[in-house]
């Protein structure tokens, strides 16, 4: 069978497409365990107060209960809220919860998908005053007060 112009297009464009699909399937992969939920208005303008609403996909739900139920001293801070805002924010996350195991003291800087998806940046990194801390989503993350982490969207400051 002779091959023709026509076969080689065919052929490069199954391969785009293979290349195109597998793309897809990595990101949809690295994401597992976090997925990507609108977040709740009422729990974006309560934790986003003091930092970033993390995606409640990021911890599993008995962090999150643990979390809700420490609010007065969250990491340091007292973060209470008021009874109705504290059982409406504790449903949704718990609906919406990873399915991972909790990471030590629920800190999704110290959960095992965190790490590994940050293992390529340097404790100098972490340090710069424009980054202060892993738990500085924002930093680099250019969409992560929308949820969003993707990598394209990654600018490490310097």
């Amino acid at each position: 069978m002779p091959i023709t112009l026509r076969t080689l297009n065919l052929a490069a464009a199954g391969l785009l497409l293979a290349l195109t699909s597998f793309g897809a399937h990595a990101d949809d992969d690295e994401h597992e365990g976090r997925a990507r939920v609108p977040l709740l208005p009422k729990y974006q303008q309560e934790c986003s107060a003091c930092h970033v609403a993390y995606p409640p996909g990021m911890l599993p739900a008995a962090s999150w209960q643990r979390l809700m139920n420490g609010l007065p001293k969250h990491f340091g801070t007292d973060a209470s809220l008021d009874a109705a805002t504290t059982k409406t924010l504790s449903t949704w996350l718990a609906a919406n919860a990873g399915s991972r195991s909790a990471p030590p003291q629920d800190r999704i800087t110290q959960s095992s998908w965190f790490l590994h998806e940050h293992d390529e940046v340097s404790t100098r990194t972490w340090q710069r005053a424009s980054i202060k801390s892993p738990a500085n989503c924002a930093a680099c993350h250019t969409r992560a007060d929308q949820g969003d982490f993707n990598e394209r969207f990654i600018r490490i400051p310097r």
